[in-house]
């Protein structure tokens, strides 16, 4: 059974979105933030953890892959360290994915957020996170990729963030929103100048060429041009869990994605 099975109030069915960046880059922490507010607002949804090497969660998930993956038992089985066995945990995702789907269809909601992995090369780039997609249903899921801006400081580190984020949709092929992370932990100034380089091209460009760093701003160069060809520069959103800036957002982006911005209902 796929998340298209479940019908919402006749309107569409229930909507995934997966929550993906880096390490650090907060998704935990916004997952936790983003369910609290849909239950305030009244909208209805459920929590999904994917990480399956997670210590803690600031969130009490209603699915948790853990109980069919434990990283320590997949290190003793398979005599891996840490990384080695996250890996082989990723992978082993697929394998489970039907168990997961059993207790799925248990729930009637009209959003699923689902936590992927705090490495996000596991997640976005193996073979399984197809799999999990098309399982919980492709047509309704889409991505928040959140930019960590302790990485996106420097117009080269900025740039790298875009890349990455661009490597993800592409691999995943799904609708996705884009968030500058934790922006309470920014200056006025340093936010607004990361908005304006996702926003304005020039302005990036422009400080790609007063960097400092003459070898790295060549790469910068291309890797701009490249993302300026396809069109990736456009609209990004700031967000803070701690503080509670941008959730609106959030529903108001996937509204906009799933339903063209009417209000989920339901019967």
């Amino acid at each position: 059974m796929t998340g298209s099975d479940y019908l919402v109030g006749g309107l569409s069915t229930v909507k995934n979105v997966f929550f993906v960046g880096t390490a650090g880059s907060g998704k935990s922490t916004l997952v936790g933030a983003y369910r609290r507010w849909l239950d305030s607002n009244g909208v209805d949804a459920i929590t999904i953890n994917m990480d399956p090497g997670a210590e803690t969660l600031p969130y009490d998930p209603d699915i948790d892959i853990r109980e069919w993956i434990n990283l320590g038992e997949v290190m003793e089985e398979y005599g891996l360290g840490p990384n080695g066995a996250q890996i082989v945990a990723a992978d082993l995702m697929a394998v489970n994915i039907d168990k997961m789907m059993r207790v799925f269809a248990e729930y009637s909601t009209d959003y699923v957020l689902i936590d992927t992995p705090g490495q996000l090369e596991l997640f976005a780039f193996r073979e399984s996170s197809g799999m999990t997609v098309d399982a919980f249903g492709r047509e309704d899921s889409m991505l928040v990729y959140l930019s960590d801006p302790s990485l996106c400081k420097t117009p080269n580190g900025f740039i790298s963030a875009m890349t990455l984020g661009a490597l993800v949709q592409f691999r995943l092929q799904l609708p996705m929103l884009n968030l500058l992370s934790k922006c309470d932990t920014l200056s006025d100034d340093d936010e607004q100048r990361m908005l304006d380089w996702y926003s304005e091209p020039d302005a990036l460009y422009g400080d790609l060429l007063d960097a400092d760093s003459v070898p790295q701003t060549v790469v910068g160069m291309e890797l701009f041009k490249a993302m300026e060809n396809t069109g990736v520069f456009g609209e990004i959103r700031s967000v803070s869990a701690q503080d509670e800036i941008g959730l609106e957002e959030i529903y108001a982006a996937s509204q906009l994605a799933f339903f063209g911005g009417e209000d989920t209902y339901r019967e």
